[in-house]
């Protein structure tokens, strides 16, 4: 008989959860090509179409940011290439590109958003690809970081190594609430086991995180002026 922890036991509920819900979006899509019933995404996009060629995915390939800057924005392409990177064992630099001409991901963003993320904060984008570069645009910044999840997904290889497709892609959520309930009461969980999520749910794009912290069987916020909440709770 095997045992498992609870943290274990959530993630592997909760990977279960989300391979069975691809597995059913993919089944349920109409499929209008091979390309698309082919392809890698979740959730399927709301608009997309393939066309002719690829973007290689090589040791020169850099991002620009142009309209809107962030900090936010920032970090998200440095995380984005050191992903990038982990996916194709290719070195890449984690710096943003200064000049447009030389990158192969431009990012454009028009607006700051939400000064507080809401479930009506605007989160679409459009992605385009073609065999020179590619273009991600959105009109705030949680849209960029649903197009940066997007275009990691799309990332494929062949004899000639990894690229992206040419791809078209319009899109935008079905729903405005995409949630996790995570209860760090009754089953403890450690930290890397949340950030472990945190990532799995931007990766599918979820936008609201319950997390459960207090009950009467525990008080998991370390508190410094109310120290008996976390020590005795």
């Amino acid at each position: 008989m095997i045992f498992l922890k609870s943290s274990d036991l959530f993630s592997f509920i909760l990977t279960f959860i989300i391979t069975l819900s691809f597995l059913i979006i993919v089944t349920a899509a109409p499929s209008t090509s091979d390309e698309i019933s082919g392809c890698n995404l979740m959730p399927m996009p709301a608009k997309i179409s393939f066309g002719q060629g690829k973007l290689e995915v090589d040791s020169e390939f850099r991002v620009f940011l142009s309209g809107f800057n962030e900090p936010r924005l920032q970090r998200a392409v440095h995380r984005m290439m050191r992903r990038l990177s982990a996916k194709t064992g290719i070195p890449l630099s984690s710096e943003i590109e200064k000049d447009a001409s030389k990158a192969c991901l431009e990012i454009s963003c028009q607006g700051p958003g939400e000064e507080i993320q809401s479930i009506n904060e605007d989160e679409s984008y459009t992605l385009e690809v073609n065999d020179a570069r590619a273009r991600l645009n959105s009109p705030t910044p949680i849209g960029v970081l649903r197009g940066i999840e997007t275009f990691l997904q799309l990332l494929n290889h062949d004899s000639e190594g990894y690229h992206i497709p040419a791809v078209r892609i319009q899109d935008k959520p079905r729903f405005p609430w995409r949630g996790l309930l995570i209860d760090v009461c009754r089953h403890w969980m450690p930290a890397e086991v949340i950030k472990r999520n945190l990532d799995a749910m931007a990766a599918v794009k979820l936008n609201v995180l319950h997390w459960h912290l207090s009950e009467d069987q525990g008080f998991r916020v370390e508190c410094k002026s109310w120290p008996k909440l976390h020590e005795m709770g």
